[in-house]
């Protein structure tokens, strides 16, 4: 470049270049892309090499797989801490022609996403192999057939994640993550797997386990045994495992357990008989929505702080009966809980359906209950006054409604039985109530009045309506609220939920 008087200007300084190493990988780094991170490298040649100490690999559906293994190759970070890829609909053998060397190189996280378009693949499975050195291993693998390593150790693996898979052997599932083959795990996450005829994990690092099935494609194999036995497993999430037959916890450290659908499905059926033995003496949460029956069994666990059940039907036949059953097995496993957690859930349609609501003996001793009520327009008063009259000791309840808005039929019977509308209860302990999603209907404004009478010693009322109503609609209904509560109550609202 040449100035007017014709002297020839100097080139203009690369400062970018100037800056230390890592903060140029760092710039790198911010393009997660690592086919662009080997372009931008060209642009200067201080910037040549750069590409080469990249601690973190990222590849999107548009890299090959041999491009992705000769990148781990030539990598010369002093750890490769994370390597991220993006894949749509691969075959095994693609997969297998990186991942050994990601396994040899890996020390920190893998994660590998595939998105499935055309569908997937009929032949062999993808083999994982084992990650010595890795962290954490998350596999989102779109229905693909996945194998374990039959041999191996996971030393320095604390979190796995895997979804959307077969499984096929020889490896046993539970033989690859128990401890003498990771023993350092700390979290397991199993969603959407079929192929698994028998789960039995040992395992003295686990915190916390998730089993979820999400319903994969196609005719899928009954889940069969699973077994767990854990030293200091902290918290477990069993999430609709398709047909379970059995399950055994045995954990004294374990706090959390959910157990959602995996012996049951929505429409109340069972698989068949499950048999299911919990032995957790430091169990503070369980979730089980699930069947219960005289085969489920819950040893030494006394210290529970919350616990969710299955939803109730309060108005039914049959089938609602016999899901209920699970409901009322499982209140009568436990004496003492602080808090409490289910759904009641009404039928649109309820002509010439039993009110079950009686069925209800007895509920745990509880301070805290968690109520979410499913009314489909009907008046759901009688059997929140059934279950209130039954927890004299609460102190903080909250009341949530589910489901749309509708329209209860004329001359329906969701009001009977009408005594609660005049019986005398007293919640002399309840202190704080949140109500949430409410509409503003009668039926609601009918039991929140009561209520202000129940709860002698109510201090503080929350009143948060659905995100459809208008706000004049609820502030009128507010204002009509605050004309049922007393001086010393603190009513907070109106808010939207």
């Amino acid at each position: 470049m040449e100035h007017s008087d014709g002297e020839i200007a100097a080139p203009p300084e690369d400062r970018l270049s100037a800056l230390p190493v890592d903060i140029l990988i760092d710039i790198l780094l911010k393009l997660r892309d690592a086919a662009a991170a080997a372009r931008t490298s060209g642009l200067s040649r201080h910037w040549r090499h750069l590409w080469a100490l990249l601690p973190e690999l990222y590849f999107h559906p548009a890299a090959r797989p041999n491009g992705i293994r000769a990148a781990i190759e030539s990598n010369e970070a002093l750890a490769l801490r994370r390597l991220e890829v993006e894949v749509i609909d691969p075959t095994h053998e693609s997969l297998a022609d990186w991942l050994p060397t990601a396994a040899d190189r890996l020390s920190g996280d893998l994660q590998l996403s595939n998105e499935v378009r055309n569908g997937t693949e009929g032949g062999g499975a993808v083999e994982l192999p084992c990650f010595e050195d890795a962290t954490g291993i998350r596999l989102d693998l779109g229905a693909l057939a996945l194998a374990m390593p039959p041999w191996g150790v996971f030393a320095g693996l604390t979190e796995l994640f895997l979804s959307g898979f077969e499984l096929r052997g020889p490896c046993m599932l539970g033989d690859a993550v128990s401890s003498p083959r990771c023993p350092a795990l700390r979290k397991l996450t199993v969603r959407g797997a079929w192929g698994l005829a028998n789960l039995a994990i040992h395992s003295d690092s686990l915190l916390e386990i998730e089993l979820t099935n999400l319903e994969p494609p196609g005719d899928i194999p009954c889940l069969g045994n699973i077994t767990i036995h854990s030293e200091s497993l902290l918290l477990m999430h069993l999430i609709k495992v398709h047909a379970m037959q059995q399950l055994t916890v045995f954990a004294p450290a374990l706090e959390v357990l959910n157990v959602i659908y995996c012996f049951a499905h929505g429409d109340g059926e069972t698989c068949s008989e499950p048999v299911a033995e919990i032995t957790a003496p430091r169990l503070m949460s369980l979730n089980w929505k699930d069947a219960c029956d005289t085969f489920t069994k819950f040893n030494n666990v006394g210290n529970l702080e919350w616990l969710t059940t299955y939803p109730f039907h309060v108005y039914g036949q049959v089938a609602q009966k016999f899901s209920n059953d699970w409901f009322l097995c499982l209140m009568q496993r436990f004496v003492l809980v602080q808090n409490l957690r289910f759904s009641l859930v009404y039928l649109l349609d309820i002509t010439n359906k039993q009110y079950l609501m009686e069925d209800i003996k007895s509920l745990p001793d509880i301070t805290g209950l968690i109520l979410e009520i499913k009314p489909n327009g009907h008046s759901f008063g009688a059997s929140v006054f059934h279950v209130l009259r039954m927890c004299t000791g609460l102190r903080d309840l909250r009341l949530t409604l589910m489901g749309t808005q509708t329209a209860c039929p004329s001359g329906c019977v969701c009001d009977q039985p009408p005594n609660w509308k005049t019986q005398e209860l007293t919640l002399s302990c309840l202190q704080e109530v949140t109500i949430s999603k409410l509409r503003g209907t009668e039926h609601e404004a009918a039991l929140i009045k009561r209520l202000f009478d129940w709860a002698t010693a109510l201090e503080k009322i929350t009143i948060a309506f659905h995100g459809s109503i208008p706000e004049s609609k609820a502030n009128e209904f507010f204002q009509m609220l605050q004309s049922f509560s007393r001086p010393e109550i603190c009513m907070k609202g109106p808010c939207f939920s």
